[in-house]
Order: C-alpha cells, then structure tokens, then sequence
C-alpha cells in the first residue's frame, strides 16, 4: 500500500526529508507521495517514517495503491538496484 497526504496537512516540511526513496515532494497546495515511489519504507525501516514525524497525523493508507508486503518489498528491491 502506498500512502497519501490528506487535506490536513499543514505543510510542516518534515516528512520530506525522512522519505528514504524521495516519495515526498511539495505539491501546489500540500506535500504529496508518489506512489510509484513509496514502499511505506519496506526495506529501509519498520515502520513509515513520515508517518512517525508528522505532528498532524495528516498521512493515510491510500486505497487506491493497495500492495501487499511482498510487493512493497519487490518495489524497494527494484528501487534500490539501479
């Protein structure tokens, strides 16, 4: 599962540096993730980070990139050789 910035985030700027894949970037309004990009940190860590950090609990599971461990973990796999 990817995860997503909701409406409620008030743009603090400390998700983004904890991303280990570079998930998190500054969007028009509010910080979104791309979820080509997020592992919800799979590979690196035990939990996700930017979840961890954010001090307005404004990051969700996005239900429209749902993805096992399995794949999360291949997706971190494929994301770290290059």
């Amino acid at each position: 599962m990817a995860l997503l910035i909701n409406e409620e985030c008030i743009n603090c700027d400390v998700c983004e540096p904890e991303c280990p894949n570079g998930a998190i970037t500054q969007g028009d309004e509010i910080y979104e993730i791309d979820h080509t990009l997020c592992t919800e940190c799979v590979g690196h860590y035990d939990e996700p980070q930017c979840i961890e950090v954010c001090p307005v609990d404004c990051i969700l599971i996005d239900p429209e990139h749902t993805e096992s461990n399995d794949q999360l973990q291949a997706k971190y796999e494929k994301l770290t050789a290059d």
